[in-house]
């Protein structure tokens, strides 16, 4: 516990607190606690009071969290107001133990605590040996202290390991000798977490992970709120709030909830991921870490961020991906950063003063991919970093006629195509390289060298702004690759583009700029 000291610099340092800390200062001894007017509440009460107050002022309660305000936190927000334990129940990713932290915001701002309990014993509701000793040694002159609600909040990791002694406590023998204590005074125990988060949010994450003699360690607890150590007649009156955390993944394959714990959690919420790229764009926003000199080096426009969100979608779809396990939200977290840095880099080695992201610097998120996807038994025979692959050119596909038209549309009519000018031009044997490290004059200029390619964005991008044009230009070389009116092939330091039928009869060659031997995975099974 922050000593009065601490607490004070940490006010001090806020201008429109300092008056209220001026008050709590003050009160430091029961006596003034008493005469102040301030009760005992319990911390259940005090979530829904104050939960109570920010409803009426339509105050947002959950800042940050996108996508969930008609859903979980709504859920979220009834079982708060109904006083009930929750376990939050979803799929990795998915702002789970964000929801629980955010919940501290429902606290006081600071309660009263008997100096010096390791309990945090409520001066006018003391549960510990400890406080009820203070209390009748010093009466009203009993210490306070002030306890801020940022301490108020316990997280344990569930692992196979944790035992009773961890989370509830046990006889302590070095206390019993340095006290020189019988093994029958209870002040030989050392309280594990949960007696010492009274009064505090309590979470466990990954609850199924936790064994099941320790779940049932937890029953007493929630149901009548009491403890019990190694057969001591004591009954310790917790007040806590417990919020779980749990994937559906671990009820089959690690382990499970048992069925009397699940019973005393009054409330189970299921959560989700985003149900739109827009949705996944502000979140991705908010959580990815850009420097400010790489905001002023790379600039980033919506359709590759689109494409971000749209990779972490077929992820979820994809059939070499275990859907059971999910597709966190870290993805497209990682995959954004890793962009970002892949254009970067490219700026930094050409002495550009800046630069826009290409779809060429999509294969610096492949090990943001790979990472963060658990695949199925032929998505491992594949192999992660294809997988990956496949995952962006899927992207791509499915952006693609957001922007041009479909080109199967034309599989019958291919005069009246309007990439007929593009793909004719390939079919005469003609091929372009782009390079992941080309400057943004050779890029350009490459990209000017496909007739009808530049007419493409004109004709169907109207409105473009000039330095998105040449995003545009290689975005429809990707899309036309992924509805296969022309090939791609892997380089080792980028892509060459070709014609379809050509490229079939053209056997890898041993020069390591030619096209790898695995490179057409995405043509092989989409």
């Amino acid at each position: 516990m922050k000593t009065l000291k601490e607490i004070a610099q940490k006010i001090f340092n806020k201008p429109t607190d300092s008056k209220k800390f001026m008050d709590i200062k003050k009160i430091s001894t029961l006596a003034q606690l008493k005469s102040s007017g301030l009760h005992y509440k319990s911390i259940k009460l005090e979530l829904r009071d104050n939960l109570v107050s920010r409803l009426k002022k339509g105050e947002k309660v959950f800042e940050g969290i996108w996508g969930y305000e008609e859903t979980v936190i709504p859920d979220l927000e009834r079982a708060i107001l109904a006083g009930h334990d929750i376990n939050l129940l979803g799929l990795r990713g998915q702002a789970k133990t964000r929801l629980a932290r955010l919940m501290v915001q429902l606290l006081d701002e600071y309660v009263p605590v008997i100096e010096g309990s390791e309990l945090n014993d409520h001066p006018l509701h003391p549960i510990s040996r400890y406080g009820k000793d203070k209390l009748k040694e010093f009466g009203d002159e009993t210490p306070i202290a002030w306890l801020h609600r940022d301490e108020r909040y316990t997280e344990k990791l569930a692992t196979p390991d944790v035992s009773i002694a961890d989370l509830i406590g046990d006889v302590d023998p070095i206390k019993a000798a340095s006290l020189k204590l019988p093994y029958s005074d209870e002040r030989v125990i050392h309280f594990g977490l949960i007696p010492r988060s009274h009064r505090c949010i309590f979470v466990i994450n990954e609850l199924p992970d936790l064994q099941a003699r320790i779940q049932v360690a937890l029953f007493n607890i929630l149901q009548e709120g009491d403890i019990q150590i190694r057969g001591f007649k004591i009954r310790l009156h917790l007040d806590l709030q417990f919020v779980f955390t749990a994937n559906p993944e671990d009820y089959t394959n690690r382990g499970s909830i048992v069925t009397p714990l699940k019973d005393r959690i009054d409330s189970q919420i299921i959560t989700h991921y985003p149900k739109t790229i827009e949705i996944g764009k502000k979140i991705t926003h908010q959580e990815a870490h850009v420097r400010e000199e790489q905001k002023n080096l790379v600039a980033v426009n919506e359709i590759a961020k689109d494409l971000i969100e749209q990779i972490a979608i077929e992820a979820r779809k994809s059939e070499y991906v275990d859907a059971k396990s999910g597709v966190s939200a870290r993805l497209t977290i990682s995959a954004f950063e890793t962009l970002i840095a892949s254009a970067e880099r490219r700026t930094l080695i050409n002495h550009d003063k800046n630069t826009g992201v290409r779809i060429a610097d999509f294969i610096g998120v492949v090990p943001a991919i790979t990472g963060k996807v658990e695949l199925v038994y032929e998505g491992q025979q594949e192999g992660p970093g294809l997988v990956a692959q496949n995952l962006v050119g899927k992207a791509i596909r499915t952006q693609f006629v957001n922007y041009f038209p479909d080109p199967d549309k034309f599989r019958k009519q291919k005069e009246k195509s309007p990439y007929k000018k593009i793909t004719e031009w390939f079919g005469d044997g003609n091929t372009i390289d782009l390079l992941q490290n080309m400057t943004n004059q050779d890029f350009e200029k490459t990209l000017k060298s496909v007739p009808g390619l530049s007419d493409l964005v004109n004709d169907y991008q109207k409105n473009i702004p000039s330095n998105l044009k040449f995003f545009m230009m290689e975005f429809a070389l990707h899309g036309l690759a992924e509805y296969s009116l022309i090939s791609k092939h892997t380089l080792n330091s980028g892509l060459q583009f070709k014609d379809l039928l050509s490229s079939m009869f053209n056997l890898p060659g041993g020069d390591e700029d030619e096209p790898d031997d695995d490179e057409n995975f995405r043509g092989r099974k989409r």
